[in-house]
């Protein structure tokens, strides 16, 4: 086993960090992209973007293997604390399934919060790599 500092990690990204540029300007390399599906699971736009379980549901986004540093980059070093780590099961376009890492916020936005700009910004990035547009959430 690879415990080196440099060991890649599959993490699932979902919301602006699906962007190969926005990640290249946080001193992140995105490798080995691949598009993908997380069942069970609707993206929620708050003042922040996250993931909520829900099994009549997919969210779509991007796998990029990464580094443990490089994902403290995006996350810890970036103040987004709220953020915790967690692992869920992706498909992959193949059909194949992974297990990737995603970052997902433990409280929920609230019903009345919202984002728009975010969200235009997302529908541009999801556009981008011809990805499945959610409705607006």
């Amino acid at each position: 086993m690879n415990n080196s500092i440099q060991r890649l990690n599959d993490v699932f990204f979902y919301g602006l960090y699906m962007d190969e540029e926005i990640l290249k300007s946080k001193n992140v390399e995105p490798r080995n992209k691949r598009v993908a599906v997380a069942n069970g699971y609707e993206l929620r736009i708050g003042k922040m973007a996250t993931l909520l379980r829900n099994d009549k549901a997919k969210a779509c986004g991007l796998v990029y293997s990464l580094t443990h540093d490089e994902i403290d980059t995006l996350y810890v070093k970036s103040g987004l604390i709220a953020y915790v780590t967690e692992a869920l099961m992706v498909e992959l376009e193949d059909g194949s399934s992974i297990a990737a890492l995603t970052c997902n916020l433990l409280n929920p936005p609230a019903d009345d919060e919202s984002n728009d700009e975010y969200f235009q910004k997302l529908i541009k990035c999801m556009n981008n790599y011809k990805l499945e547009i959610p409705q607006k959430v």
